[in-house]
């Protein structure tokens, strides 16, 4: 079996995590808590090395502004729709996913913000110029994503952020989802007031983690996004107002947090720049291979310096559910198919509305793999399903 869908989850994970996972699960078990019995204080210390793991990585240096959360959805979610009003502008870019997309499209339909979508190239390109173009007096919000999921591109996120840090009152996110754990990232060097992460793709935690820092000041002008226990001043019925307890309430996925914890102290370990090194090569790899089959398309870059180890393609003569159902069950090669929750992305590209086949690949793939996916393709474009 060749797994080639990690821009999805990655997988398998590093040994360490299901380690630290089976060990909350059998050992420990219990809910966080700041007092009470010893399972409850090593929960929380659990919990505590998660946020203090992820403030580490991505240069934080008050890990309190780090939320926890359960994907890279909760963390947009979270700070779009607390930190805009009435009358607010938000610029975006054509090639975002639907976790941003889809919640400023909501306010938008509730008559509570204006969205500009600054347009991209086919290949998923952006100029930073363009978003300066787009920047109003009403502008509060400027969010992009780190990396296409579905192409791959590199956006130019710190040069957009030399841009917005030049107005006052207009604030900067960046969703990593794609970049986390193989790119580095470090919040004052990208001058971002947000970053949203999710914990089950590159930082090789389990789904249902994940992650939002949270610029200084910004827990003044943002509301709770929901309230209830968070095991501090339990004697009040008013939902505490200080970071991190304001945007966490509700047992967290503390099993789930261990496994995050040990993900990226994993990435720590290898080193961001192995990490990064091994899938370059191995998407060198897959393009170089891919350009050679007669009958496939290939979109996004097509250069493995400017894009992450996604590549979309498409086989003449058929819809790409048809090849990816032929890759798992002919060849045993899981990929993943269709518009991949992007699909202002794919009107971009000119394949809406069938999709593309995303090849996307990870750390413990191998040019082995590479090579046995290419000669796949290679017989399917020859023969035929």
């Amino acid at each position: 079996m060749v797994y080639f869908d990690n821009a999805a989850t990655s997988w398998p994970k590093p040994e360490t995590v299901y380690k630290a996972m089976d060990y909350f699960s059998r050992q420990v078990g219990a809910n966080p808590g700041r007092s009470g019995h010893k399972m409850s204080v090593e929960a929380e210390r659990i919990v505590l090395n998660a946020r203090e793991a992820s403030a580490e990585l991505f240069g934080i240096e008050d890990s309190s502004r780090m939320i926890l959360t359960f994907n890279a959805t909760d963390s947009l979610n979270l700070a779009i729709k607390c930190l805009l009003r009435k009358g607010d502008h938000v610029v975006t870019s054509a090639f975002e996913h639907n976790s941003v997309i889809r919640p400023l499209r909501h306010l938008e339909q509730l008559d509570i913000i204006e969205l500009t979508i600054v347009p991209c190239t086919k290949e998923g390109f952006l100029n930073p110029a363009d978003v300066k173009k787009s920047i109003r007096p009403n502008t509060k919000l400027v969010t992009l994503i780190h990396a296409s999921n579905v192409t791959g591109t590199i956006m130019p996120v710190e040069e957009v952020g030399e841009i917005v840090s030049k107005y006052d009152g207009v604030y900067y996110m960046i969703d990593a989802a794609q970049t986390a754990g193989v790119i580095p990232i470090d919040v004052k060097q990208y001058k971002l007031d947000l970053l949203a992460v999710p914990g089950h793709k590159c930082l090789f935690g389990p789904q249902g983690t994940g992650g939002l820092y949270i610029g200084e000041g910004l827990e003044d002008i943002m509301p709770s996004f929901k309230e209830g226990g968070t095991g501090s001043l339990s004697e009040q019925e008013v939902h505490p107002d200080f970071l991190p307890d304001k945007y966490e309430s509700g047992t967290k996925n503390t099993g789930g947090l261990a496994g995050l914890a040990a993900g990226i102290e994993f990435i720590m370990e290898t080193g961001i720049d192995k990490i990064s090194k091994h899938e370059h090569e191995l998407t060198e790899q897959l393009i170089k291979g891919l350009q050679k089959i007669e009958g496939v398309t290939m979109y996004g870059p097509q250069d493995a310096d400017k894009q992450t180890a996604v590549v979309s393609i498409n086989v003449d003569g058929l819809r790409s559910n048809e090849v990816g159902y032929y890759l798992d069950q002919q060849q045993g090669i899981m990929t993943r198919v269709g518009l991949h929750c992007a699909p202002i992305a794919h009107k971009t590209m000119g394949t809406s509305p069938d999709g593309t086949v995303r090849l996307s690949m990870g750390y413990f793939n191998t040019a082995e793999e590479v090579d046995y996916v290419c000669k796949a393709l290679s017989t399917l474009t020859k023969n035929g399903i």
